[in-house]
Parts: structure tokens; sequence; C-alpha cells
């Protein structure tokens, strides 16, 4: 199985640092979520990884080899980094058959991805007619032209309706499956959440987090709770060594941290009722906030 293997990557560009020291492992069989506010360096990571810029230091590997030693790179990894930079005036088939004829690839595979994506009812049409979501799908489908055992794809859902966007996640995850290295950037954080088995975080070219997908997210998990005599709820929560939040204009309190057990328990030490005691999990928004919300470049400010 080939695996994605980052060491020490860093990128300058002058006085910028775009990445930083990255040391990142991305195994096979997993689809792998790559994570991070704008700038902080996911696509100039993913562009040192298929040797379209030069690390300052620091290595990327695919299988231990740089993807200038891959000896059939399509075969290897398969890259959507862009599904925008196609000429126009050239049909989505003559696009595919120049990739694979560059490749050393057999033509009949051409007509495969094109029925896999989708796009075989517009095979001859020209891409500059495309919509953005029919784009993303003739990514793919080069992408994938040639069976490869990695896939490193950026921003791949973009312009997809619904139906597609539920489409690539299976597909994603039906090649992992089968044992592919998939490395997909995304900031659709709610579809990463129920397609990524695993995260990889970066905040400013620095690797913030990185683990099961489930395990970054459920860090967040929320006890809230509601009672009639809610000052003597959150009395008793706070001298029991809970961290307590009020919500404004309510009798409702948060306590993160605790258990829906050790908030029941207290209440019912304390002879107060409750009449609401849910568990809120945290999503993968509010945990991706926490984890790069000092790691942000561009931040607005409320009027």
């Amino acid at each position: 199985m080939t695996t994605i293997e980052l060491t020490g990557l860093t990128k300058r560009f002058g006085a910028t640092v775009a990445v930083d020291d990255l040391t990142v492992t991305v195994r096979a069989g997993v689809v792998t979520g790559f994570l991070g506010p704008n700038g902080s360096g996911k696509s100039t990571t993913m562009r040192m990884l298929l040797g379209l810029d030069h690390p300052t230091a620091g290595t990327a590997r695919l299988g231990g080899r740089a993807y200038a030693e891959l000896e059939h790179p399509l075969r290897t990894v398969g890259a959507l980094l862009d599904a925008g930079w196609v000429h126009p005036r050239r049909s989505a088939r003559s696009h595919l058959r120049w990739l694979a004829a560059a490749g050393g690839l057999p033509v009949t595979r051409v007509a495969e991805v094109l029925d896999l994506v989708g796009l075989t009812p517009v095979a001859r049409a020209r891409v500059g007619t495309f919509s953005l979501g029919m784009r993303q799908r003739l990514g793919l489908a080069a992408a994938l032209l040639g069976d490869p055992e990695v896939l490193v794809l950026d921003e791949p859902v973009n312009g997809l309706d619904p139906a597609g966007i539920a489409w690539v996640r299976l597909l994603l995850q039906r090649l992992a499956a089968e044992g592919r290295t998939v490395l997909v950037s995304s900031h659709l954080l709610a579809e990463m959440a129920v397609t990524a088995a695993e995260l990889v975080v970066i905040g400013r070219g620095r690797l913030v987090a990185q683990g099961p997908t489930a395990q970054i997210v459920g860090t967040g998990a929320v006890v809230r709770v509601r009672a009639t005599r809610s000052a003597a709820l959150t009395a008793a929560l706070t001298a029991a060594g809970l961290d307590v939040r009020a919500l404004p204009g309510d009798t409702t309190v948060e306590v993160p941290g605790a258990s829906a057990e050790q908030v029941g328990d207290v209440a019912a030490r304390h002879g107060i009722a409750l009449c609401e005691l849910v568990v809120r999990q945290a999503s993968l928004e509010e945990a991706f906030m926490e984890l790069t919300g000092e790691q942000a470049e561009y931040v607005a400010v409320a009027s």
C-alpha cells in the first residue's frame, strides 16, 4: 500500500512561511480529510507532494518516493487541484484521451471513467460549456484515469448538487475501502465529518491536530440542562467542580466536559427537578473553530 509521508516539510515564499516543518503520515485504507483555514498551507502542501512546488526544506513522499521519481505517475497518484484548467474548446473525451496517451494508459480507460463520473452523455461536448459541477466530475475522471493507488483532491465537491456530493462521498469511501490512500481538502466541514475517517488539521502551515474524526469531534460533547430553579442548579454544579455556562435569556445551562449521569446525580442530591437534560454532540465545525481560531490568517471584524 502506498502511503503519503510528509517529513519536516517547509515552504517559504520570501519572508512568508506557507508550510512550516509539517510532519504527517496519511495511511491507506481510509479517507483522510485535510483541513485548515484559508491561507493555512493546504494547497501549497499538495503542490509540493505532486512536484509542482519545491520544498524549502523537508520531503514529501508517496510510498517512499518523490513524485519525480515515480515510474508511472498516473498509475500511482491521481490528483484534482483545479477543475478549471482544461482547455475550453476541447471535449471531455479528447481531454481524457490526451491524458491517457501522455501517461501510457489504454484508451479504453477513457470510456470507463467517463461512465463512472456520469459524463458519458456529454463526452463529445466542449468543456467550455460545462457547469462547475460538470468540470469537477471531469477532474475526478482525470484523477481516476490511471486507476491510481493514491488520490489527492482539493475541494472536489465544489459546485456539485447534494446528490453529486453524496456520490463523491460514497465513491471516495469505496476507493479507500479497496486499500487506496485518499487525501481530501475541503471547507465543507459537515460533509467532511461524514466522509473522512481521519483528519489532518493545519493552521499557518503547522500541524494543529491529527487523528480519527470521531476523536477530534468527540472532545466537544456538552450536556445541556434546564431547571425551574436554574440558579440553584448552577450553584450546585459549580460546587461539584463542573464548568457551567448560562445561555442568555433562558433557564438552560450548558455543562461542557460532564456526562449526563454526573449532572443528573448532582441535581438529584440537591433535590432539583430537571425539565430537560440532553447531550449535545459538538460538530466538526465547532471542533475546527476551537482548534484553529487563533490560526486564521483572515479574520473579519463584526460591526
